[in-house]
């Protein structure tokens, strides 16, 4: 499938683009390979662009001052990739989002994405909605972490995710979840014998 047809499947249910429209939208992506462990990007970068995850896995995370990693998302095939907040107000990342695996990104510049909305105004409906969206995961994030037991966001992950244990490793969940590997390891025991 195609660039055009695979972000079609994706912003169909969101916003309907003509054609044409399509293809100007379309257009104005690069394509970005990745191979395993290379950055897409760094803190301190600021995010003047959004990509759509064609294939491979993407990792969210934040290095804490003594060096340790904590991860804090993750985009699959299909997912937008980007730090709305550096994008937005156009500041250094405060987060790094680096390949898992050989990935390839279908990749939109800030800067080419506002003229887009100035030119089809329907994309910067598909923006809005797309933005809210990620505000919202991250509202789930919250409670989740705050409301939830460690079991309970575990299988929140794996409903959302079933295929996440075949491409992510577990150091990477168990951080997601905010618990130790041997935690996590304890509930899937739990769980599946």
């Amino acid at each position: 499938m195609d660039i055009i047809q695979k972000i079609k499947k994706n912003i169909d249910p969101i916003v309907s683009l003509t054609d044409k429209e399509l293809l100007a939208f379309c257009s104005a992506f690069s394509t970005k390979r990745l191979k395993k462990d290379e950055f897409f990007l760094k803190e301190e970068q600021v995010c003047n662009f959004v990509g759509f995850v064609n294939f491979g896995v993407l990792v969210y995370f934040k290095i804490t001052d003594n060096g340790d990693e904590i991860t804090t998302d993750f985009a699959f095939e299909g997912d937008w990739v980007n730090n709305n907040q550096s994008r937005l107000t156009n500041a250094p990342s405060t987060i790094n989002i680096r390949a898992i695996e050989d990935t390839e990104i279908f990749v939109i510049k800030q800067e080419d994405l506002k003229e887009l909305y100035l030119r089809i105004p329907k994309t910067e409906r598909l923006g809005r909605i797309l933005t809210e969206q990620a505000y919202l995961k991250i509202v789930e994030q919250t409670i989740q972490l705050q409301a939830l037991s460690a079991k309970e966001r575990y299988k929140n992950l794996l409903k959302k995710h079933p295929e996440i244990f075949q491409k992510v490793q577990l150091y990477h969940i168990a951080n997601y979840l905010g618990i130790a590997p041997k935690s996590l390891s304890r509930i899937r025991k739990e769980l599946f014998g």
